[in-house]
């Protein structure tokens, strides 16, 4: 009798796993087309946004001169533009010839006076008159603290007397757009839920380009139990990577999906376990 309990408590644990990697799959899946949507309305808003920040290089003008002009103009041209308004950056900045920063719109803006350059150097693209993106890692970007994090940004050239005189920049770190998607889940998962049903416990990651980032509040634990798994080798085109697991004596059902939009090695990863 007891060998007979311990089986059913085993095919359980192991059904209650299956079942959390099953809709963590459909999770991943609803997050692709999350990230596609935040990305066509950077793609699609930036370039407009850049049109209103050509008066800060108009005439031979310095905007590295008037910080606070720069963030004025900031401010109205994410307002101007519908899809900037809705855009889920973690900042947008004014950026000179130089790859100078001259101002984000966070209101603690650590960015300022520092060389975009240097982290993002495909950004420079941007002064040729065309939009760019690009992956790096700048530490004033940073959406956590203590522990590593890296970031996803967008250019649009600032045209101003016949060539482009600056750029306009956006983006977020991956641990801020981490925070963002599994909010994102969560979100959909609240409003779903039925009367006396549990809300499981679900964690979002970004993996790219070989690093791990999830929200400031995932424990460590998880986001290594992640980084183990690679999940980069294993997810391809549009087939999904599932997994069950132990972590901390809880049972967590695991899907990864590329996101295909972002370039190769990125792909989203979450994480679910039943309450």
């Amino acid at each position: 009798m007891l060998a007979l309990s311990c089986l059913v408590l085993a095919l359980g644990c192991e059904n209650k796993s299956r079942i959390s990697a099953e809709r963590a799959k459909e999770h991943a899946a609803t997050l692709v087309k999350t990230a596609n949507e935040d990305l066509r309305e950077v793609r699609a808003g930036l370039p407009k946004g850049a049109e209103h920040l050509s008066r800060l290089f108009a005439a031979g003008k310095r905007a590295a001169d008037d910080p606070q002009a720069a963030e004025a103009a900031l401010e109205n041209a994410r307002n101007r533009v519908q899809d900037l308004r809705t855009a889920k950056s973690t900042f947008f900045a004014v950026v000179d010839d130089t790859g100078l920063i001259i101002r984000n719109d966070n209101e603690e803006d650590a960015m300022a006076g520092k060389n975009l350059f240097g982290p993002f150097p495909e950004l420079k693209q941007a002064l040729t008159g065309k939009y760019v993106e690009s992956r790096g890692s700048m530490p004033e970007a940073s959406g956590v603290k203590g522990r590593k994090d890296a970031q996803w940004v967008a250019a649009a050239p600032i045209n101003a007397d016949g060539k482009p005189r600056g750029i306009y920049v956006t983006g977020w770190s991956w641990s801020s757009y981490a925070y963002r998607l599994e909010n994102a889940i969560r979100t959909q998962l609240r409003s779903g839920l039925k009367e006396h049903e549990k809300l499981p416990l679900v964690y979002v990651f970004v993996v790219a380009d070989g690093g791990v980032y999830g929200a400031p509040v995932s424990p460590d634990v998880n986001i290594q139990e992640v980084d183990k798994l690679k999940v980069l080798e294993k997810v391809k085109g549009d087939q999904p990577f599932t997994a069950e697991l132990e972590i901390t004596g809880r049972d967590f059902g695991l899907a990864a999906r590329a996101l295909s939009e972002f370039g190769v090695d990125v792909a989203v990863v979450v994480l679910r376990t039943e309450t």
